[in-house]
């Protein structure tokens, strides 16, 4: 048994430990949505991108990636054509259409020109007093003196403060396993969002980082307890409206399926690497 929590397993146990309980114990299916695919696919091309030499990182290049990465995703799961409609040209088109908007907006933001980043699709990994730390960094910039950046692409617009510590929390948890692993605390943690282009950027403090690692050791020992006792809890919030599992929440009505056989080994061994494979930010 390896204890784990990548920064999506632990915002899920702190937005909601019945939430938790679905995805990690019940592992109950969440069908993707053509707007999750659509920001899978506007993470590979961002990634891809930068194979290319700093003169070809266009925006015509980029347009020219969504047919390719597109491809390769059908290839490995196609039940994405349905979700998009492939058998409509008319709807796909509106679909690439968006997605190349997305992307057109990120120029506006960024210059891949004047960029090498370090990593991309960085999987970190730490150990902390016995619990493993890990997930994936969109893309890591480091200087010549070694000041590190860690950049997240969100595909959609800037939450308001109410959902803004969700996402800064995120990439706080990136930057303790960062400072763990290399003895240097991140210099700037930027999330780009590229629904209405707009960047939010952070500075940690060594501070900053040692309260992030208290809480989550204490949200290690509280996951423990859900998992020993079987107790996970809902907590209603504005967040219940886009989950996909509240018709079996008793918060609204309705009834968990049975606790299945090993949930305590389930819960507090995960088992995933913090990157779904069709997800969208």
């Amino acid at each position: 048994m390896v204890p784990a929590l990548s920064p999506s397993r632990a915002s899920d146990f702190m937005q909601c430990p019945l939430l938790y309980r679905f995805r990690v114990v019940d592992k109950l299916p969440e069908p993707a949505t053509p707007a999750m695919a659509r920001g899978t696919l506007v993470h590979a091309v961002l990634e891809r991108l930068f194979d290319l030499p700093a003169p070809e990182r266009t925006r015509a290049s980029a347009g020219d990636l969504l047919p390719t990465e597109w491809t390769r995703m059908v290839a490995d799961r196609p039940e994405l054509a349905e979700l998009v409609g492939d058998s409509d040209p008319a709807q796909t088109q509106t679909w690439f259409d968006e997605a190349l908007r997305l992307l057109e907006r990120w120029f506006t933001l960024e210059d891949p020109t004047r960029l090498e980043p370090a990593e991309r699709e960085l999987y970190v990994e730490t150990e902390i007093d016995g619990l493993t730390l890990r997930g994936y960094i969109d893309r890591l910039d480091v200087a010549p003196d070694g000041r590190m950046r860690i950049v997240d692409y969100k595909t959609g617009r800037a939450p308001s403060e109410f959902f803004e510590a969700r996402a800064l929390f995120q990439m706080k948890f990136y930057a303790l396993v960062l400072w763990r692993l290399r003895d240097r605390v991140p210099t700037r943690l930027q999330l780009v969002y590229l629904g209405n282009g707009e960047v939010v950027a952070y500075e940690p403090a060594e501070s900053d980082l040692l309260a992030v690692e208290r809480k989550l050791k204490a949200l290690w020992t509280a996951i423990e307890h859900a998992a020993t006792t079987g107790d996970f809890r809902p907590r209603p919030s504005r967040l219940c409206d886009w989950c996909q599992h509240r018709p079996l929440c008793p918060a609204w009505g309705g009834t968990p399926p049975p606790l299945p056989e090993g949930a305590a080994l389930r819960a507090v061994d995960p088992r995933e690497s913090g990157r779904p494979e069709v997800a969208v930010d």
